[in-house]
């Protein structure tokens, strides 16, 4: 056979094979292309899912959902953390355990021990603490009329300091039906970073009893503090939601290393004890809004309409920090685009207080009893530039959210001074007030507290803040468990006793 003919041959064979491997691979990625668009077309988008899906976010839908579809599954297998017989053997054992685990996640893990997600134990308290009293409220909120001595409806005031509900409801829900990835819980003491204490103490205060309530507080306060991690930490990495500034009083002082989660730190004394709370030790939670959210079609339809500059419904008479109300209300009262009147928070104020703030470019959030108030929470989720005249305020998650970027913040002294706040509401850019208006759009959903849980939610912002804590209170705990007794027992910039036998040539300067 000759070169020419060998050398065709060997040119029609690799033609006749490349042919195959182009047929094969063009086969392979029809195949690819056919089995990605099924996969793709069988995901359920966000405008297909079921409305059932949907988050809720009305406290009494999703509690009525909970307590009747939810907690006979949850309660099911009963399992009880009522501690019987313990002992300072256990505590020790606990202690091991902690720090063979922690030892191993030091040497393993690279992240540690700031690492996500957060890992949370939650208690298994009796009932009496939790499922009957959420059952109690359940039951009673359609029929009463009780109203606390201000004149606020009673069942209102729980549902905007419902922030218990809400956290626990996420954390003990089956992990395949949670969405966030910042917290997971965990069912061994000795995996945990954080110990939640499910007790509703806002139900409890104002839904019994007075002296059943403190009878109450003191079972969970013995049930709580005979645990092995509380002893083990002095309480320094439990959480307790304390929201109603009522709520715990009577045995606070017992709780005092706990992390509380508050509405605010109310300075003045009338609330908490002195060295009771603290931003490094404790957390701001959002009050759960009394309106309705106004979404992007309604801020869209509602922005024509607001031309009312400045608005304010609600009490004007209040004690402590919230005096600043009836100047103000003095001030402003009869000013043009202004609308300053009384009101309270049945469903009607609710509708009339809604109306207004979708109306209004401007919302005033002074002062309450507390410095705090819901009216901040109902501003933002109403679209409405809140203009913020407390001086002592705290605001929930501020290590993550920037609150110059949504709000007004004026000094009180600034506020009253006669026609200086309206002018300098005037005075602000369209510009400015379009900016003001965006980001109050994008930060709304960092205070709708829903079930499930969403992303960026304030459940989920409230165990990204916790995650920050995580350090400081090991070492607390691990210095509490070390320091001579008797010696200085908080270690502060302005200690000045040593914890030391040795002779310090400054003590007379630090003493």
């Amino acid at each position: 056979m000759s070169g020419k003919q060998q050398n065709h041959r060997s040119t029609s064979s690799f033609r006749a094979r490349s042919k195959t491997l182009i047929i094969i691979s063009l086969f392979s990625v029809s195949l690819l292309v056919i089995l990605y668009t099924f996969s793709f077309s069988s995901r359920p988008s966000i405008s297909n899912l079921n409305p059932s899906d949907q988050p809720e976010t009305s406290f009494v839908t999703s509690l009525e959902h909970f307590l009747i579809h939810k907690a006979p599954k949850l309660s099911l297998p009963v399992r009880d953390d009522t501690v019987r017989g313990e002992s300072d053997d256990d505590v020790r054992k606990l202690d091991e355990m902690v720090f063979e685990r922690e030892n191993r996640w030091l040497n393993e893990d690279p992240g540690y021990p700031v690492g996500f997600p957060i890992k949370v134990y939650v208690y298994e308290m009796p009932k009496k603490f939790t499922f009957d009293l959420l059952w109690l409220f359940h039951n009673t909120y359609k029929e009463t009329s009780n109203a606390t001595s201000n004149g606020s409806p009673v069942h209102r005031l729980i549902e905007q300091h419902s922030i218990d509900y809400w956290l626990w409801a996420d954390l003990i829900s089956p992990e395949s039906e949670r969405r966030l990835k910042s917290v997971v819980r965990v069912h061994k003491q000795q995996d945990a970073d954080f110990f939640y204490v499910p007790f509703f103490t806002t139900i409890s205060f104002f839904l019994l009893e007075k002296q059943q309530c403190k009878a109450l507080y003191r079972e969970a306060l013995k049930w709580v503090t005979d645990q092995p991690a509380w002893k083990r930490s002095e309480g320094r990495d439990h959480i307790f939601p304390i929201h109603h500034p009522w709520s715990f009083k009577s045995v606070r002082k017992f709780v005092k290393n706990a992390i509380w989660l508050l509405p605010d730190m109310d300075s003045t004394g009338n609330w908490y004890k002195p060295g009771q709370v603290s931003l490094e030790k404790d957390l701001i939670l959002p009050y759960v809004p009394n309106v309705d959210i106004c979404d992007a079609k309604c801020l869209s339809e509602s922005a024509p309409m607001r031309t009312t500059l400045l608005f304010f419904r609600g009490r004007l008479k209040r004690n402590a920090g919230g005096k600043i109300r009836a100047k103000l209300g003095a001030e402003l009262s009869g000013v043009k685009g202004v609308i300053i009147s009384e009101g309270t928070a049945g469903e009607g104020g609710k509708l009339a207080a809604q109306g207004g703030m979708r109306r209004s470019l401007f919302c005033l959030c002074p002062a309450g009893d507390t410095p705090s108030s819901a009216r901040l929470f109902d501003a933002i989720v109403s679209g409405c530039i809140p203009v913020i005249v407390s001086d002592e305020l705290e605001f929930p998650f501020e290590g993550i959210l920037d609150y110059k970027k949504v709000a007004v913040l004026v000094s009180s002294s600034d506020a009253v001074q006669p026609g200086w706040l309206v002018n300098h509401l005037r005075s602000l850019t369209p510009f400015q007030i379009k900016e003001l208006q965006k980001n109050l759009a994008q930060y709304s959903r960092h205070f709708l507290y829903s079930s499930p849980a969403q992303p960026l939610g304030p459940e989920d912002l409230t165990w990204r803040m916790m995650a920050g804590k995580l350090v400081n209170i090991k070492l607390h705990t691990r210095r509490s468990q070390r320091v001579v007794k008797g010696s200085r027992s908080l270690c502060r910039c302005d200690c000045w006793k040593p914890n030391s036998t040795a002779i310090n040539p400054l003590n007379p300067l630090l003493s």
